[in-house]
């Protein structure tokens, strides 16, 4: 039960992760730039949305590679335990500058139109290394779970993380091909979306804290 909560917590953390202010803003380039309404069929918008997402996949599969790693290698020395606390703390922090719209938001030129399969992943991974940049302290907040739970719990941590931070690339490109007004009504609520999602993560922060002092024996 303790290992669903984690992978519901990662799940919520990949949603909270695309929806970063560093790499969202990208999004309406991503949607007008690529995906010409001229050109989109659903097909088409099926396999580019594909690419996109498995670049996105690749690059925060490799971040979570290189975070678990380093983060394997200090819990041998500091108990998770110990961590806890930190990461708490960093979760608050976050979630009040989310919150607060005090978060950076990335505003980079699109290079030129690519149709190749290989321009969807490029931009893929680098919407994904953009999103994580941004939340990085809710990375390692799913990374610090993960690295308590079995290599099984572990795996299905991080993969629903890293799934949910990906998939809706798909769900976006589709929506931009079938010229759907939702994309438009979610893309015109991101401000309300980011205030909201900042307050849980500080919460989840207040949570983790209180739990971890709680095992540690000071509260």
């Amino acid at each position: 039960m303790a290992d669903l909560a984690v992978v519901v917590f990662a799940a919520s953390a990949g949603v909270a992760t695309f929806f970063a202010p560093c790499a969202y803003p990208l999004l309406p380039g991503y949607v007008g730039y690529y995906v010409g309404r001229e050109e989109a069929s659903f097909a088409g918008a099926a396999s580019r949305g594909l690419a996109a997402t498995a670049g996105a996949l690749v690059a925060l599969a490799a971040i979570l590679g290189v975070v678990l790693v380093a983060g394997s290698a200090v819990v041998a020395r500091v108990p998770v335990a110990a961590l806890d606390p930190l990461v708490g703390v960093a979760l608050v922090g976050f979630g009040l500058v989310v919150a607060a719209g005090w978060a950076p938001k990335l505003a980079a030129p699109l290079p030129a139109r690519r149709r190749s399969v290989l321009g969807f992943v490029v931009f893929g991974a680098g919407y994904g290394l953009a999103a994580a940049a941004c939340v990085a302290p809710l990375l390692l907040g799913v990374v610090t779970r993960a690295l308590t739970l079995s290599p099984v719990g572990a795996a299905l941590t991080l993969g629903s993380y890293t799934f949910a931070a990906a998939l809706p690339l798909l769900s976006v490109t589709l929506l931009a091909a079938v010229g759907s007004d939702l994309l438009h009504a979610v893309s015109g609520r991101v401000g309300p979306v980011h205030r909201v999602a900042g307050v849980v993560m500080a919460l989840a922060g207040v949570v983790q804290v209180w739990r971890s002092l709680v095992f540690l024996g000071v509260a």
